[in-house]
């Protein structure tokens, strides 16, 4: 039977969260800290006399090499598997966008072929001494997501929608299986984030603003990992589970991605740390460090947070995790030296990049004692009591586990029913007027706006790649878009559908369904200033009024990562449904839209909002707080038999607007939309649509600046002429102009590594006929800027924008706001690019 968390267990929870507002200064929080606040669990798994005999007897023999190798974990793309015969890292990773071979479409096969030669590698003692298996993690956050065909569930925000801890619990043992098939171990997830700002951009990971269903939810999805005590704990059909971030990431002000959360120390337990309760208590192994600050303290330097309350008081005897070097955030370190970390109470240490320096500085601290004998011992102790719990030392090497390279079980029809599932039940409806829904099958339906057929749009960030950018239909093959649903369903019930993303028709229908909202992105790049949807587009809501205008009823569909102000667009609806990220199965959204062929409910609405809706655009409203007045409550949702609520005179004037004229951010922490990367040789030029790209004489790779991958290295062989440019989506003009501030500049940070030996040109280009090409082209020679720098620091390098209009470029018609190319030697890294007035040029043309 389906178990529902009720209002009722809302409700009694008041008295625990009053007062968790609090935002007391860093002072009285250190002062007022009381470990013993902090719940004392009793996790799942219980300590094992044999066992721990048996860590003690492996960690008597292991050389201080060995054990700093068992707390270093690189990343797939930078080590080898003599790298790892070498040093026998205890653990590594693949971070988002990764794939074996640097291979987007990566087969099973080709997965399980790389965990093998890592194993093997890690338990050949030639070279380590060491045979202690190695283990393989991963960001299966929705599903398998890094694979290709794999079973892409609605991502966490839809789920706690769903409100249906049983199904999650399924949902996690068949992410479980299709990871296994890869010869993967351990997975980071489930994150358990309670956000309290939806202007932050890992909302949609968040399943809820209110503890009650993250509890709840992270214990279903560690059990559906890892098993219980009682059942298959960690067996063959399990995997190691992650719970994560430790701990505040969603109560940061503004919503800041790894910003600061000042919360009191009685909030961030009663808000922050319940998903840790119910994730701990159901025998989670391992737990990942926030990037986040308390009170202006990195959380992955908080010795309080890490040992006295997760390891002591709450009884954890997992290892800690740290994420993408979340250890050179901390304030005296750096990326490849942290004693603090682990100092701290950090035992394994995600160092994707930098691993080396890393390795060898803390073997060095290791020694010197700067970092404690018993505290190698106890990271050391840790990983091994996991590995041992696992399996890994008996259990075969990856290639002949049991589900090993079984591609029929990526994406199996069984994973899919479950996911349809998911969809059907994280659907909120709200607005029905007039009863539009369920809509009769057989009737003329028109499918428009840009989401109808495109389920890389509907299944959001980490799908496939780490943003979720760059990918077509054909990468999710066995999925289906809303549009493949709907036409499946409609047409047998004698129903016609036709698909047109631009909404133009010949044959007016009976009814529209327009499919819009939030491209993909993932951390980072999906902070927001505001809750106001796309403030500076409103094409959508332009779609919606013109069949309103037609008299055509029309019911939208919204795909988002967050709830938004979307007043203009619920106004210009007769229908409106938030769908969240539905993952790589369209069709569930169909089973609930449409009636059978009889005209009857086939399956209703049975969603409910787990996050506050706003009334204005910069309301930032949770369930329970004083003066709590959202456009829609939390728990609202309205089922086929509910009469409508929603008005069409919703407020749509905003009192402030947001100046426009803030600047254009081209590459700030990742791509920004709706710019492309592309890489060009000679005639030759290609879309990057992976982390590492090599086209003739240029190489690209992203990597760290100051957070993951916010930067990307360029570099040219000389052998031709080559470069890398930003342009929109299909070279068709933007309009950027608005956004630019008088005075601007363009501006980045830049790190020469290998001085430029001819002329370096930033260029701009816009529609037009100033070439033969039909592009206008502006540019400018920097090699004297780039050879003046010092190598390997970090420089910031600004254009007055005057340089490129001179030379014709028109803002209004922007096809490539950033070009970087040489026909020689150079090797540079690039961060940070935009058009803003902040800086003085470096390089003026008045």
């Amino acid at each position: 039977m389906k178990t529902k968390i009720t209002m009722l267990s809302l409700a009694m929870a008041i008295a625990t969260l009053t007062g968790c507002s609090e935002s007391p200064n860093k002072t009285s929080v250190d002062a007022a800290r009381q470990v013993e606040n902090w719940p004392a669990l009793t996790p799942a798994i219980q300590t094992d006399s044999n066992l721990e005999e048996r860590i003690r007897s492996i960690l008597a023999k292991m050389t201080p090499e060995q054990k700093v190798a068992q707390m270093i974990q690189p990343e797939i793309r930078n080590i080898t598997v003599a790298e790892m015969r070498e040093y026998g890292f205890g653990s590594y990773l693949n971070g988002g966008g990764a794939f074996p071979y640097n291979n987007k479409h990566a087969t099973p096969a080709d997965w399980v072929k790389l965990a093998e030669a890592l194993y093997q590698a890690s338990i050949d003692d030639s070279l380590d001494g060491s045979t202690i298996p190695t283990m393989w993690g991963t960001d299966a956050v929705h599903g398998h997501n890094n694979v290709i065909g794999a079973t892409l569930f609605p991502h966490n925000i839809g789920l706690g929608a769903a409100n249906n801890p049983d199904l999650i619990e399924k949902i996690a043992h068949i992410t479980a299986k299709e990871v296994l098939a890869t010869g993967i171990d351990w997975i980071f997830a489930p994150t358990v984030a309670v956000v309290r700002d939806d202007r932050w951009g890992r909302t949609y990971e968040g399943y809820s603003e209110h503890p009650d269903i993250v509890k709840a939810y992270s214990s279903a999805i560690v059990k559906g990992l890892q098993g219980g005590p009682k059942a298959d704990f960690l067996g063959k059909n399990r995997v190691i589970s992650t719970v994560k971030h430790f701990v505040g990431d969603g109560g940061t002000v503004d919503g800041d991605d790894q910003g600061d959360n000042i919360a009191s120390e009685k909030a961030l337990i009663a808000l922050h740390a319940q998903g840790y309760v119910g994730g701990l208590e159901a025998g989670a192994q391992s737990v990942m460090a926030s990037f986040n600050s308390w009170h202006g303290e990195k959380v992955h330097g908080s010795h309080y947070l890490l040992t006295q309350v997760l390891k002591e008081r709450m009884n954890f005897d997992g290892f800690v995790v740290s994420d993408w070097n979340g250890h050179g955030q901390i304030k005296g370190c750096t990326n490849d030296s942290c004693a603090e970390a682990i100092n701290a109470g950090i035992d394994i240490v995600m160092a994707p990049n930098d691993w080396k320096a890393l390795y060898n500085n803390t073997l060095a601290q290791a020694k010197s004692g700067a970092i404690a004998q018993s505290r190698i011992d106890d990271a050391v102790s840790r990983i091994l009591r996991v590995k041992l719990r696992a399996g890994l030392f008996e259990k075969p090497s990856p290639a002949n586990r049991p589900l090993a390279g079984n591609s029929e079980i990526i994406g199996a029809e069984s994973h899919r029913k479950v996911a349809r599932q998911a969809v059907r039940e994280s659907l909120v409806l709200l607005k029905n007027k007039d009863q539009l829904l369920p809509l009769k099958p057989n009737q003329h339906i028109l499918l428009a706006g840009d989401g109808a057929d495109n389920i890389g749009k509907q299944s959001g960030g980490w799908s496939i790649t780490w943003q979720g950018t760059n990918n077509t239909n054909a990468d999710f093959p066995g999925g289906t878009s809303i549009y493949d649903g709907i036409k499946q369903q409609a047409e047998a019930a004698g129903g016609t559908v036709t698909l047109s993303t631009s909404g133009d028709f010949e044959d007016k229908p009976d009814v529209a369904i327009v499919v819009f909202g939030e491209d993909p992105y993932a951390e980072g790049h999906g902070d927001r200033a505001t809750l106001e949807y796309k403030p500076s587009d409103k094409s959508d809501h332009a779609l919606l009024k013109r069949f309103k205008q037609a008299g055509i009823p029309t019911v939208a569909v919204f795909i988002s990562g967050r709830p938004m102000w979307v007043n203009p667009e619920l106004n210009a609806s007769d229908a409106f449904v938030a769908a969240w990220l539905p993952g790589s199965e369209g069709i569930g959204i169909s089973d609930v839209l449409l009636a059978d062929k009889n005209g009857q409910v086939k399956y209703d609405f049975t969603g409910k909002l787990s996050y506050s809706w706003p009334k204005t655009p910069t309301q930032i409203v949770n369930y329970q707080d004083k003066n709590y007045d959202p456009l829609l409550p939390y728990g609202f949702g309205l089922r086929y038999s509910d009469q409508n609520v929603l008005a069409d005179n919703l407020p749509e004037q905003i009192q402030t607007q947001a100046n426009l004229a803030s600047g254009v951010d081209l590459l700030v922490r990742s791509i920004n939309k709706p710019w492309q990367g592309h890489l060009y040789s000679s005639a030759e030029n290609q879309l990057i649509n992976a982390n590492t790209h090599t086209l003739g004489g240029i190489s690209y790779r992203t990597t760290d600046k100051e957070v993951q991958e916010d930067a990307i290295q360029l570099l040219f062989d000389g052998s031709r002429r080559s470069g890398f440019r930003l342009a929109s989506e299909s070279y068709f003009r933007e309009d950027i102009s608005p956004s630019i501030p008088t005075d601007s500049a363009l501006t980045f940070k830049v790190q020469v590594d290998a001085a430029p030996d001819k002329s370096v040109w930033v260029a701009m280009s816009c529609e037009g006929e100033a070439d033969a090409n039909g592009s206008c082209t502006a540019k400018v020679d920097i090699a004297t800027q780039l050879q003046a720098m010092p190598l390997a620091k970090w420089q910031s390098l600004s254009i007055d924008l005057n340089c490129f209009k001179t030379q014709g470029m028109d803002f209004t018609k922007t096809v490539v706001p950033f070009e970087l190319s040489t026909a020689g030697i150079l090797e540079v890294t690039l961060s940070e690019i935009q058009i803003s007035s902040e800086a003085s040029p470096t390089l003026s043309c008045n």
